[in-house]
């Protein structure tokens, strides 16, 4: 059995001062004392998916990031596991509870089936693993091995933590509420009379060269990039509805940058807890632009719910410093040339419209990533001098 401090203070020297994930009770030393340290943060995540994105973005931010979680939860993790840090190389060290470890302790029926599968799966992914340490001098190594792989194969290494492997560990630090946003803009509901791509354009002519953008997946990168390629641009493939995390993740690694995040409304309801996140942790530097034509347009265009869904009313509740709904793209630029301190939230309502022969991104995932990155650290060497 290690102390808490014991990992985490030997995971900062390396690099790790963020953390994000989803409670389990193996884990609670950990985040006890993450939360209460000074020089570390913790991003409470709605689910797995969302942790694994938020981690990813802050390590293209230059952040390394621990993402935590019960083994329960890693089947909402595969899609960005597979989709996201595999696909663009994105290495994220992962601590992941071994419930219903076979042979272990007795354990509650759920964790029956996953607790015999878990390190076959993480094997599937293609992750390599090895058991958390439980002696203080075991750590050194561990960590050495888990890094020593991402920093030559770029994808993730996981820690698997059997019960009783770290003591236990109070935390003093109380939650921190913040107000709501009142919303008392009316939601009228208008014929939207612009495309995604006219959108686009305007967002695109608005955002400065050192400003970080993410698309979703789907036929929002792909306009995005047919509008003109920039190494400040990162597109997403698969990961549906990760985007808006790995622009948290990215926001928080680099806080001197607007990260504008461009989401869709399919992509955004199935992870619409990621809101709740983002508006906690407050960071000023980000902008979310759903637009939202209620369809799933990049698979056939089925309907989504959105049209019975009023987005700035959830943004609102959340806590969002700003929430907006704009229409017209003279509304979006207006609105993105205010730069008002965020988190802030845009809803914007626009019409189907597909593109005869849209383009594929012909730079791959995992170039995307890396260019993002030497954008980042040539920008910052600039700034330096």
């Amino acid at each position: 059995m290690i102390q808490a401090p014991d990992f985490i203070e030997a995971a900062k020297v390396r690099g790790f001062q963020l953390y994000t994930g989803v409670p389990c009770s193996y884990l609670k030393p950990f985040i006890n004392y993450v939360i209460d340290s000074p020089d570390t943060h913790y991003v409470g995540a709605t689910n797995e998916g969302d942790a694994v994105a938020i981690g990813a973005g802050s390590e293209l931010g230059g952040k390394p990031a621990v993402v935590m979680f019960q083994n329960s939860g890693l089947g909402n993790a595969v899609n960005p596991l597979s989709s996201l840090t595999y696909i663009f190389k994105i290495p994220v060290l992962l601590i992941i509870t071994l419930r219903g470890e076979p042979g272990g302790p007795v354990d509650e029926p759920q964790h029956q089936l996953m607790g015999a599968m878990t390190t076959s799966l993480l094997e599937l992914l293609q992750i390599p693993w090895e058991y958390f340490p439980t002696e203080t001098s075991e750590i050194g190594n561990a960590l050495h091995r888990a890094t020593t792989f991402m920093a030559t194969q770029h994808t993730p290494y996981a820690l698997v933590m059997k019960k009783g492997a770290v003591a236990a560990w109070s935390m003093t630090s109380q939650p921190i509420s913040h107000p709501f946003y009142r919303l008392v803009e009316e939601n009228k509901r208008s014929q939207p009379q612009h495309t995604r791509f006219e959108m686009l354009q305007t967002i695109q002519a608005q955002a400065s060269t050192k400003e970080l953008i993410v698309a979703t997946t789907g036929y929002t990168g792909r306009e995005l990039y047919a509008l003109g390629d920039r190494p400040n641009q990162l597109y997403m493939v698969g990961s549906m509805g990760c985007a808006a995390s790995l622009g948290l993740g990215m926001a928080l690694a680099c806080p001197r940058r607007r990260v504008i995040v461009i989401d869709g409304d399919g992509a955004l309801l199935m992870r619409l807890g990621v809101l709740a996140t983002i508006a906690y942790e407050q960071p000023a530097n980000f902008l979310l632009m759903v637009l939202d034509n209620e369809q799933y347009e990049s698979t056939g265009g089925q309907s989504t719910v959105s049209h019975s869904v009023d987005f700035c009313a959830i943004a609102a509740a959340s806590g969002y410093a700003s929430v907006t709904r704009a229409d017209t793209p003279a509304k979006v630029g207006s609105m993105m040339a205010a730069r008002q301190p965020g988190p802030s939230f845009v809803h914007v309502k626009i019409k189907p419209d597909t593109r005869p022969n849209l383009p594929r991104p012909t730079v791959t995932p995992p170039q995307v990533a890396e260019r993002m990155r030497r954008f980042l650290q040539s920008d910052e060497k600039r700034n330096a001098l």
